[in-house]
């Protein structure tokens, strides 16, 4: 299924940077690895539509870059604040601990993003038709205009809030003052 799913991306027409950790290679709880093995020839036919990189990569920075359309990714807390920070709609894929309320928050309180997953359905395979609607959603329909307008209105509001006179940061520098005083 894997494989179908790699597939489905490289069909889905759209640009895509795909980053493949240590992390993503086997089941945390089980301490299992798996040896993630992309179909022959993939990197081939995607070159100069998709990128795959191999550990880490500056993940701030693409969420940054206005060229970036969604981020597919399984919610943990930091990349799922630096998502909604940079306005990024998210494909919500959560895996364990607190990524199925984290995507939750993203989908279905905040709406600024689908899920691909369905953490209420754990253990079921995602089908590469799944995968594929949850892109087509973010990337196509008007759905996803919405979603877009939405994480975007939410990242200029986080990044504004930071700034010198923003509510977070004035928080923060009462909550500096309120510790450090003597």
């Amino acid at each position: 299924m894997f494989k179908i799913g790699v597939l489905q991306l490289e069909k889905s027409g759209q640009k895509f940077i795909w980053v493949l950790r240590d992390a993503d290679k086997g089941d945390i709880f089980k301490g299992e690895g798996r040896n993630i093995e992309l179909p022959k020839g993939f990197e081939e036919r995607v070159e100069g539509k998709g990128l795959v990189v191999r550990e880490w990569a500056p993940q701030l920075e693409i969420l940054a870059h206005i060229a970036t359309g969604e981020f597919m990714s399984h919610c943990g807390w930091n990349s799922s604040m630096e998502g909604i920070t940079m306005g990024v709609p998210i494909a919500a894929w959560p895996m364990h601990s607190d990524q199925p309320r984290n995507a939750m928050l993203i989908t279905d309180v905040l709406k600024i993003g689908v899920n691909v997953g369905d953490w209420g359905r754990d253990g079921e395979v995602v089908t590469s038709l799944v995968i594929g609607k949850a892109i087509r959603i973010l990337m196509d329909y008007d759905e996803g205009n919405e979603i877009r307008k939405r994480a975007n209105k939410f990242g200029e509001d986080v990044r504004q809030s930071l700034e010198e006179g923003g509510v977070t940061r004035m928080e923060i520098n009462a909550f500096v003052d309120h510790i450090t005083r003597h």
